[in-house]
């Protein structure tokens, strides 16, 4: 394993999951719970929109990661979180079906209260992403070409 890939999986965060909502499963980033209420006080009651940019980082042998990158218009928020796809695909799946994020902390009950919800406003970007994440993990892992990381 090179260095940048040790580096990369070093950075990833570990607490994403889906949950169900009215019968689809909804994506899940998990935030500890000191950020995850800062968060939510600086927003909290104000109109907003967040930007979110899924950055994916492969590198031609079948390793792909995606870099989410929320930007708050309020509060001057702006959280990235590494993701694992390989580890993770579930989350990408139900996030191009779904065009829904939610964000939430650990001792919330997911689906049910204190969380977050984002709709993506752009459904596209997602499924494109998938496209790009799916084609990524497909990758020969003796080719050898680096791309990205």
């Amino acid at each position: 394993m090179s260095d940048e890939l040790k580096n990369l999986s070093a950075k990833v965060h570990d607490g994403v999951t889906t949950f169900d909502f009215e019968g689809k499963d909804i994506p899940c980033i998990i935030l500890d719970e000191r950020k995850y209420d800062q968060m939510i006080s600086k927003v909290a009651g104000k109109s907003l929109a967040i930007n979110t940019d899924l950055n994916i980082l492969q590198d031609g042998l079948g390793h792909v990661f995606v870099e989410i990158i929320l930007t708050f218009s309020q509060g001057e928020i702006v959280e990235k979180l590494l993701i694992d796809a390989s580890k993770d695909l579930f989350f990408f799946e139900s996030l191009a079906k779904t065009s829904l994020l939610a964000i939430s902390s650990p001792k919330s009950q997911y689906g049910k209260d204190n969380v977050f919800m984002i709709q993506l406003p752009k459904p596209e970007k997602a499924e494109n992403a998938l496209e790009i994440i799916m084609h990524g993990l497909k990758q020969n892992r003796n080719n050898g070409a680096v791309t990205g990381i």
